[in-house]
């Protein structure tokens, strides 16, 4: 009757497991205690859109990784018994973390029943991807969240595998304080809340000398010294003085086996994308310029994608980019400029010039969002020159002094493990790409 017993048991066990029915022993899912699939993830209708996705982002991961699907709801539309929390909130313990200041970090805290996540604008979604990555390690998990403190941490980063070069074109470092001068219009779309220059939000910061061989640049011979590592004459894309043409860092990760891709709200034509995409003698020679960048797309599979001047398309467009880049083995190399900071700093247009700065604020925080989510990501941004002169009258106001090009150095941001060479840098612009280069291993580059 036993051995009878014994084979039913077993029998009935095989059952449960073919129906999927089976109890799981010893499969744990918790944090303090709390099994993981009776928590709500909460953010706030009126969060920045960051909010949400990391609420998501959280959401994929854990079913990924469990197999358990959690809601993902507004802090407007009710409360639950346990929660948590992204972003600010309508919530104590969201209060209790609301971030006062403008450093690269995040902040998690728990309670017996609830756990908050926050974070300044982008930063998010690093405190989210470490959320996942500390709390949700795997299928199995029993992790504790202290509840007596507040957990300060900030974004990971990995050896990169992608690079992006974020280029403001006739951005000086006036421009990037403009909002210090002037509020952003609430009507500007996917406004954030931003009040500040995102740059000024990465670990390594410095200035970059922009001459070129005929004294003060133009941007053709910019963006070929940001693009090749040499320094050029004004007019020139990708070609040294002698007419010689020069490898971009483009062409060089493509035989790295690199995804790569050429982004900007200016024209295919304009110098910058061409500099990082074709060589031509002048700038104005369109059809060189345009069957260069032909033969990197038919060749090489470039993504080059211009003309994204607009504020409700160019988002799109930069997601579209990386989700192509992602799909890359051996890691992309991405440029994006702001091709309209120039332009109307040129025509001493203000209010349109602190538009474009807006708008490339905000790229920088999707590209930043980007690089927390996939912290094998270095990012670097500078200009390729200032425009206008911008300078603090004795007024105290922001003024142009020049509807040309200056000399004056620009600012330059660097985030991203190996990103600590640029720490108070102070140089040519021809060093940055030797830098990304010399992280190919590739340290002659530009010789």
């Amino acid at each position: 009757m036993k051995s009878l017993w014994l084979r039913l048991t077993a029998l009935l066990l095989v059952i449960l497991l073919l129906t999927g029915c089976a109890p799981q022993i010893g499969k744990k899912t918790t944090i303090n205690g709390i099994d993981i699939a009776r928590f709500t993830l909460v953010y706030s209708e009126t969060a920045p859109d960051y909010c949400q996705r990391a609420a998501e982002y959280i959401q994929a991961e854990v079913l990924a990784r469990t197999g358990k699907e959690i809601p993902v709801c507004t802090a407007e539309s009710g409360t639950y018994e346990h929660e948590i929390l992204v972003g600010d909130t309508n919530r104590a313990l969201s209060h209790s973390l609301k971030s006062k200041n403008q450093k690269m970090e995040f902040y998690l805290k728990a309670d017996n029943k609830h756990i908050a996540l926050n974070a300044d604008y982008f930063i998010i979604a690093a405190a989210a991807y470490y959320f996942v990555e500390t709390y949700i390690p795997g299928e199995k998990f029993s992790s504790e969240i202290p509840t007596d403190s507040i957990t300060v941490a900030q974004p990971i980063t990995q050896t990169p595998n992608n690079y992006i070069f974020l280029i403001g074109d006739g951005m000086g470092f006036n421009h990037t304080k403009m909002f210090d001068y002037f509020s952003v219009p609430e009507e500007t779309a996917y406004y954030d809340g931003e009040n500040v220059f995102y740059g000024y939000y990465l670990p390594y910061q410095g200035s970059v000398c922009t001459d070129s061989l005929s004294g003060v640049t133009d941007s053709a011979a910019a963006a070929t010294a940001l693009a090749t590592g040499n320094k050029t004459m004004n007019g020139r894309v990708g070609r040294d003085a002698e007419g010689n043409d020069l490898q971009s860092l483009t062409e060089l990760a493509i035989t790295k086996g690199m995804a790569t891709a050429v982004l900007s709200t200016d024209m295919n034509t304009g110098a910058t994308p061409a500099g990082f995409s074709a060589h031509a003698m002048d700038r104005d020679d369109s059809k060189d310029i345009l069957a260069g960048q032909q033969k990197l797309m038919l060749e090489a599979g470039t993504w080059i994608d211009c003309g994204l001047h607009t504020l409700s398309t160019y988002q799109n467009h930069i997601t579209d980019a990386l989700d192509q880049m992602d799909e890359s083995e051996k890691g992309f190399f991405l440029m994006y400029e702001e091709g309209h900071i120039d332009k109307f700093s040129h025509n001493n247009n203000m209010e349109e010039t602190f538009a474009s700065v807006i708008r490339f604020n905000q790229a920088i925080g999707l590209f930043m969002e980007y690089a927390f989510y996939h912290p094998d990501t270095f990012l670097l941004i500078t200009a390729d020159h200032e425009t206008g002169g911008l300078t603090v009258n004795q007024d105290g106001v922001l003024a142009y002094n020049t509807e040309s090009h200056t000399a004056a150095d620009v600012p330059l941001f660097a985030y991203g493990a190996g990103a600590e060479v640029f720490e108070d840098f102070q140089g040519q612009n021809t060093e940055l790409p030797k830098a990304i280069a010399a992280m190919w291993g590739v340290p002659d580059f530009g010789e």
